[in-house]
């Protein structure tokens, strides 16, 4: 059970185009936000993150993004924000076959050699303490430009945000999300509640 009730979508009128961004991403409002309306200024900033580091100029694949977001989610034990990042992930783009092999990023020929470094970094990047060291981010350079690090960080800080946001709220998965878990996730363990 929640620590908090989401509000009403409509609460804050002046919150519509906030909320837009994030229909747009999962084809509805999360109740992540729904929650942090009590604040509007905090769902205004972080729509200004979310769109500047989602943003569709960027050199690295926005679905590709979420799955980065994915996996710097399940280093911090957040299940609500793993099943959000890969209802996203299928929303731009990554397919059903790639989603399905998650659990097996490291093996399957559905990843190429630069995504799997990548998701290693989100891994090591979303840990606590922090497990990214010099030879993780040689392996990246061999891959990706600065440029690209800097927005595939952008990706996993993000959701770092939010998962601190969601567990400490123990925010409820909604229905789409929830079933994209019990799809995909289930086979590595999730089960979609509060991480202990």
């Amino acid at each position: 059970m929640a620590f908090m009730k989401p509000l009403p979508k409509d609460l804050h009128p002046e919150l519509e185009k906030d909320f837009a961004i994030f229909e747009d991403i999962l084809g509805f409002v999360p109740n992540s936000l729904l929650t942090m309306q009590r604040r509007p200024d905090i769902v205004k900033g972080f729509g200004v993150l979310t769109k500047a580091v989602m943003s569709p100029d960027g050199d690295v694949d926005l679905g590709f993004k979420r799955l980065l977001a994915h996996f710097a989610s399940r280093a911090a034990g957040c299940q609500y924000c793993e099943a959000h990042s890969l209802v996203a992930a299928k929303i731009h783009g990554i397919s059903d076959e790639k989603l399905e092999q998650i659990w097996d990023y490291k093996t399957s020929n559905l990843y190429t050699d630069a995504e799997r470094v990548a998701l290693d970094y989100a891994l090591a990047a979303g840990s606590v303490p922090n497990d990214v060291d010099q030879d993780l981010m040689d392996k990246m350079r061999q891959h990706w430009t600065e440029d690209q690090i800097v927005e595939i960080l952008g990706a996993i800080c993000l959701y770092g945000f939010l998962n601190r946001w969601n567990d400490s709220m123990a925010t409820e998965l909604e229905e789409a999300p929830t079933e994209m878990g019990q799809k995909i996730l289930s086979k590595g363990g999730w089960d979609g509640k509060r991480h202990k």
